[in-house]
Parts: C-alpha cells; structure tokens; sequence
C-alpha cells in the first residue's frame, strides 16, 4: 500500500511555505503527500489565498483537498485577540480533517503533520491510531523560550503579574541567551488571565502532547537551543524534536524574471544593501519613518534596492487605516527629489519583490530585514549579513538570537521607541558595508552558509534527523 502523510498547513504564507518545502522532502523519498487545505479567503489574505494557488498548480504529484468552508467563520484581524480569533477559525476546520482522514483508505495514513497553531487538532484525531507531528516553522530558539515561559505561565495562579510588568528586564531561560521580557510575543506579555494569554499557553502546553516536533532550523545554528530542547532535565515532557531546516526556497523558482534582478545585474560585487520587511500588509511603515530611512540611505552614499509600502495611517485621519496592498505613491511618501537624486545608485520598488532571487544574487551585500524567520534563514543560505529591524510576533526574539547566538546580523537601533533616525540607518548600513566587524559578520553568515548546505547532504544533520523521523513514523 502506499505510503502517505497528510500535511496540514496554517493560514499564513510564513508557515505555509516550510510546510510546501517539507512535501518536496517526502515525495522525494517516495511518499505520497496529501494537503489538506482551509479556506485561506477566510482569513482574508488575498496574498496567501494566490500563494496556495500558485503553488498547488505547481506541484502535481501533490494531492490537494479542499476542507468544506466553515458556516459563519469569524473575521480575522491583527489586534490584540488575533490568536484567539485565529485558534477559534482553525479550531472549527477540525471535524472536516477528521472527516478527510476516515475517508482514506485504511491504514494508508502514516501520519499527520499540522501547523503549530492547529495542534488542537489532537482532539479529533486522538481516536484514529495516526501519529500527529508538529511543524513549527520559526527557530528552535524561540520554541525553547516559549515552551519554558508557558511552563511557568501554567504553574502560578491568576495572580502572578504579567511578563509585560518586567519591562526590558532579560529572562534566564535554558537554552537561548537572555531575551529582554518586553521581546516576547504580545500574547505573552498580557494578564495571564486574558483570553489571548491563555490562548497562548494552552497552544504552547499541547505542543507537548504531539508525536514529535519537526523545527525549520539545523543543528550547527542553534546548538544550545536544541540540546535544552531534547534534555529532559530542563524540558522533561517534550516529545522528540527533529530539525530538519533550512526548509526554504531556493533562487531561481520564479517563473519570470524580476526587472530588479536585471538591474543588479549591472551592480559591483556585494555592492546593494537590500531593504524588504515581510509579505504585504506586515512591513508597513509610517510616512515620517520612511523618510528617515530615505535620508539616511541616501546619505550612506551606498546603493540600494528597497520595497515600499504605503503607510499604515492615513496622516490626515490616523485612526483611519490604509490598504496594505495599495498602490505606493512614492513621490508622495517620499523625500522631495529623493528619487532623482538616487537615481542610478538606487532602485525602489513598490510592494514585492522577489526576495530570494535578490539575495542570493552576487550583488547584493547587506539584508535589513524585519527579522520573520523565513527572511532569516534565506538570508542565512544567501550568505548576507543582516540588518535586524523587527515589526511583530516573534521577530523581537529572533533579533536577539541573531545578533546574540548566530552572530550574523547588528540592530538597528530606535525601532522599540517606534522611530529609527536617518543617522541610525546610514550608521549601520556603513557598518556592515564597510567595517571591519561587517566583515566579520559576513564570515560568519558564510559559514553558516555552508553549514546549512551541509544539513540536508547526505549524513548531514537535517538530513539524518528526516530520516529518523520517517523511521519512526513507520514505526507507530
């Protein structure tokens, strides 16, 4: 009978991805793969809804199975209950799962592999003998302090203080360097009593109850993170844990080239600092910062090649938010004659831009990058030192574990007070671009580089842990 495992993926383009990258491993090893998909229009991210388009046309040997649409679905926004409204959408997707699941053949099913964020799947899929696994797309360091904080969020009563009292106070957690209180995700800063705190640390505490835990990283990343993830006597309820990363993109995917990649082209040598901070409608920045960040490229005196946005805020009304997705118009948002000026020595591109393509070619140099661990790691493949900018969720965390751990980015100063200064940006783009400790940066991005290479080769680290993993699947 054939060998297959059901992926099921979250609504989000960051956790989808590793997922999509995660299929490519199995079939290469002669599984069948069967995605179960949930109506991404739900959630309303026209982006992912035309990602997962574009993608299971491009992957035939998949099979692709559409959930039935849920009655009534709740609407989805980026406030302070996102999480939970998230949880309640998925959570109400778990009956049709179950459903798919009863509907194939019997005992064909090797196992099921669910985003982090629907592990409450565990409650119809208890009763039908299939191991479920856990994806979790982001870096082993931040699961080793969520796991840790949720612990002790589940241990005090409703009147322990929440983490957001502590302010930028560092948590001695096991495995990851201190992580400033005020860098963890918003949920975990809340009241403990609150629905999203609690949302939260349930979603942290059920991870526990998986089969095991397939984390987007290697093993030569993140050393200390993994060996206090897979000690017992610092997390002894965790399942196996298995790092099977880089699960990314590899350039040259794009079906058509970028007017961007041409223009790099004509470019010297690690020349381009690149600007980009994650998929639309989540790297948006206020008029006054993209001004700041125009004067301080365009006195770098270095080139570039940067993706706006439109800001967030109509300036006239700012309770009044913009589409994310609109159309930029960049001689408005702007500085005067900022485009002529740079013109030649800059390009600015609106939107999107193909990231992965622009990083992994021999022109650019330096990443400024929002931190999401998708950018981290095609950073990392690339070899580009990094410039840490995070926005939200658990990019704070992975600024720190980049800077502190990896050693291959610097911080862009000034975003916790919710500017960075013109000076700022053309200090650290002078940094990496130019400075000694750029170029010690940029050693050691390339040996990661490499390391990363070498995880997914034949013995390597990632590669070895995939294969125990398909071993013990097998063995349920």
């Amino acid at each position: 009978m054939e060998k297959t495992i059901v992926l099921y993926p979250g609504l989000s383009v960051s956790h989808f991805f590793p997922m999509m990258q995660l299929s490519d491993a199995l079939l290469a090893e002669g599984y069948a793969v069967t995605v179960a998909l949930m109506d991404p229009s739900l959630k309303g991210d026209i982006a992912l809804a035309t990602v997962i388009d574009r993608v299971s046309s491009s992957k035939p040997s998949d099979s692709f199975r559409r959930l039935p649409r849920i009655q009534d679905p709740p609407t989805i926004v980026h406030d302070a209950k996102f999480v939970v409204r998230y949880l309640d959408l998925v959570s109400r997707y778990h009956q049709h799962l179950h459903d798919l699941l009863v509907s194939m053949p019997p005992g064909s099913v090797h196992a099921l592999v669910v985003d982090v964020m629907s592990i409450g799947v565990l409650d119809v899929t208890g009763k039908l003998g299939i191991p479920v696994y856990a994806l979790f797309p982001m870096s082993a360091s931040v699961l080793a302090a969520c796991v840790q904080v949720s612990s002790i969020r589940a241990q005090v009563d409703g009147g322990q203080p929440s983490f957001q009292g502590l302010g930028d106070t560092p948590l001695l957690l096991h495995g990851v360097p201190p992580v400033p209180a005020s860098h963890l995700f918003s949920e975990m800063l809340e009241s403990p009593s609150s629905e999203a705190s609690k949302a939260m640390t349930n979603t942290m505490r059920r991870v526990h109850e998986a089969k095991g835990i397939l984390v987007n990283t290697f093993a030569s990343l993140e050393p200390r993170a993994v060996e206090a993830l897979s000690d017992p006597r610092c997390l002894p309820t965790m399942p196996s844990l298995y790092c099977v990363g880089p699960l990314v993109a590899g350039p040259g995917e794009a079906t058509e080239q970028h007017e961007c990649l041409a223009w790099l082209d004509e470019q010297p040598e690690h020349s381009v600092v690149f600007l980009c901070f994650g998929s639309v409608g989540t790297g948006n920045h206020s008029r006054a910062q993209l001004k700041e960040i125009a004067m301080g490229l365009e006195k770098s005196g270095h080139m570039f090649l940067w993706v706006v946005r439109a800001p967030p805020h109509d300036d006239d009304d700012p309770e009044k938010p913009l589409d994310p997705r609109a159309d930029p118009d960049l001689d408005d948002i702007l500085p005067e004659g900022f485009l002529e000026r740079t013109n030649g020595r800059g390009l600015v591109l609106k939107l999107w831009a193909p990231q992965v393509d622009v990083l992994h070619h021999r022109a650019t140099g330096a990443f400024v990058t929002h931190c999401g661990w998708n950018s981290v790691l095609e950073g990392i493949t690339a070899g580009v030192p990094m410039i840490c900018w995070p926005l939200y969720a658990e990019q704070k965390m992975n600024k720190v574990f980049m800077v502190e751990e990896y050693g291959v980015g610097v911080e862009m100063v000034g975003w916790q007070q919710g500017l960075v200064k013109a000076e700022e940006v053309e200090a650290k783009v002078r940094l990496v671009m130019e400075s000694e400790e750029g170029g010690k940066l940029r050693a050691q991005v390339m040996a990661h580089k490499q390391a990363a290479a070498m995880a997914w080769e034949h013995g390597g680290s990632s590669r070895a842990a995939f294969g125990e993993f398909l071993l013990d699947t097998q063995a349920t």
